[in-house]
């Protein structure tokens, strides 16, 4: 039996996702939502969307849509709208998948608060929660899950995670992210919420955006050993040294922040956010064991280094699935962006949903992601202080 579902943000990262999460085999029905109608056009005209999209299942505010009588919502809005939506969404009787991050706002204590309560609805109301945390579906990392429950790292070490992202990458320029989200209505509100921030003396970091570093190698280690997280953090962070004016408007009193971890199972981890670097762009993790590793696409053990292709690091997606994404998105692009998981996050939630079951990357698990970070940023500004990262468990069964 199939769902029905609505995509709240048509915006660029949106539409990224849209013809995947309608063209899904278990989505019966499909709804648009977005404060600008003429987003919702692009898709609405579109010959394959007729079967399953009707005209009146189109919204311009998410009160509406959150009165309608579908399953699920996708919400791909701006960052700082993702916490406070995804609650109002599940009291409102709706399973939930957000983008990345959980929330972006600068004050660490607000996000943990955000945490507590995005965990505490989700048990309250039975909702399922789901962030769309990209590096959890990359190649890597799945075939990293498998060889972990497998037991071949053996005992785990040290692992390493970074995103390296320049806000003057060419690939994703970040001064033009920002100038994006800053239209728009959505855009112009930011603005106001902003500045009340600034006038506290609020200090934001790129470690308040951490998932994308710390998910792959707590993921992977959690494959083997359930619950396994960050209990202590020390951290430092690069002051920026030219009067950026994108580190500036966003409050960043660091512009590069590096962390060392101490994990549950006893290992360390060190986790590194950057977006002042001559680099090109990175979205990656590397993991150490007492019987095998795992760096730069090769599987490692005391016998020498193997190279993996990235078929074969893939999961297997179910053959109806990748018939009809397919047939929607074109043979060789489907599996969309971010090394690919986009197909994966999509299925992912869908069957989640039509099969009543917890999605991987639940609310637990998501904050678990994001809590690192926080405390990370915690530890830079009090000049590498070692600090306690909270949790809240493991998701209900």
């Amino acid at each position: 039996m199939g769902i029905s579902l609505g995509l709240v943000g048509l915006g660029a990262f949106g539409s990224a996702f849209a013809d995947l999460f309608m063209s899904h085999p278990l989505v019966d029905r499909i709804a648009l939502c977005d404060l600008e109608p003429e987003r919702m056009a692009v898709f609405a005209q579109k010959p394959a969307w007729k079967k399953k999209f009707d005209p009146k299942d189109a919204y311009t505010s998410l009160d509406d849509i959150c009165k309608s009588d579908l399953d699920a919502l996708a919400i791909i809005t701006q960052p700082w709208l993702h916490a406070p939506q995804c609650i109002q969404a599940m009291e409102a009787g709706k399973h939930v998948y957000s983008a990345v991050p959980i929330i972006s706002i600068p004050d660490g204590k607000e996000i943990l608060e955000w945490c507590d309560r995005l965990v505490e609805t989700c048990r309250r109301t039975g909702m399922h929660y789901m962030l769309g945390e990209t590096t959890f579906y990359r190649p890597q990392a799945m075939y990293c899950r498998r060889r972990a429950r497998e037991g071949a790292f053996g005992q785990f070490v040290y692992s390493e995670g970074e995103y390296l992202h320049d806000v003057d990458s060419p690939h994703s320029n970040l001064r033009d992210v920002m100038r994006r989200r800053l239209t728009g209505k959505a855009g112009e509100a930011w603005k106001n919420v902003i500045d009340r921030y600034k006038e506290r003396g609020v200090r934001n970091g790129p470690m308040h955006y951490p998932t994308h570093s710390t998910s792959g190698p707590i993921s992977v280690m959690g494959a083997a050993q359930q619950g396994v997280r960050a209990t202590k953090v020390c951290a430092w962070g690069y002051a920026d040294q030219t009067e950026d004016p994108y580190v500036s408007a966003n409050l960043h009193a660091f512009s590069n922040e590096t962390a060392l971890f101490y994990m549950s199972n006893g290992s360390t981890m060190r986790i590194c956010e950057y977006r002042q670097v001559g680099h090109p762009g990175r979205e990656m993790f590397r993991l150490y064991g007492t019987q095998g590793s795992f760096e730069h696409d090769q599987w490692l053990d005391k016998q020498g280094p193997t190279q993996l292709a990235v078929d074969e690091m893939r999961d297997p997606l179910p053959d109806e699935v990748v018939e009809a994404f397919q047939a929607c998105s074109g043979e060789s692009s489907f599996y969309g962006g971010h090394g690919g998981s986009h197909a994966y996050l999509v299925h992912e939630f869908v069957d989640a949903v039509a099969h009543g079951r917890t999605p991987a990357i639940n609310a637990w698990q998501a904050v678990r992601y994001m809590a690192a970070g926080v405390m990370a940023h915690q530890s830079a500004l009090r000049d590498g202080e070692i600090l306690e990262v909270p949790d809240w468990g493991n998701a209900l069964a």
